[in-house]
């Protein structure tokens, strides 16, 4: 028998609301041929022209090498472009390409409706409260690195 039962532990209710979300989102981005994490890409790419892809990953929540994949496998399939800096020969701008947009936004149009879904479940006050919460787990979790 352990110390906590299962079905108390926070951290398992929240893998199993991303896992869903996750879930959810690999559905809703599909039409458009990308993957949730190239999806991220995409829209942050969209947001932050030209960013690097170290400061990429971190806006996605990934690994510098898991980027560096997700970014060769958008640039094969023509979506993104990357450029030397110029000032830093040894840093990579990545851009958009045409039809890395119009990817993003058919994407994006998918992903909107599951979060629309999502938050459209609660009320204003569960989404405040909500979002306090789970930004106070986080909080708690980064001193236990």
């Amino acid at each position: 028998m352990t110390s906590m039962p299962p079905e108390e532990r926070i951290g398992a209710h929240i893998k199993r609301a991303e896992q869903a979300l996750l879930a959810a989102k690999n559905a809703a981005v599909k039409p458009a041929a990308v993957t949730v994490p190239q999806y991220a890409a995409l829209l942050w790419l969209a947001e932050k022209p030209g960013i690097s892809a170290a400061a990429l990953a971190r806006l996605c929540g990934v690994t510098p090498p898991t980027m560096n994949t997700v970014l060769k496998n958008l640039h094969e399939r023509g979506l993104i472009e990357r450029t030397p800096h110029e000032w830093h020969r040894n840093v990579l701008e990545t851009r958009l390409t045409p039809e890395g947009h119009a990817a993003m936004e058919l994407a994006d149009a998918g992903a909107v409706r599951v979060e629309t879904a999502l938050a459209t479940a609660l009320s204003a006050q569960e989404r405040t409260l909500l979002i306090e919460l789970l930004g106070r787990c986080s909080e708690v979790l980064d001193t236990l690195k």
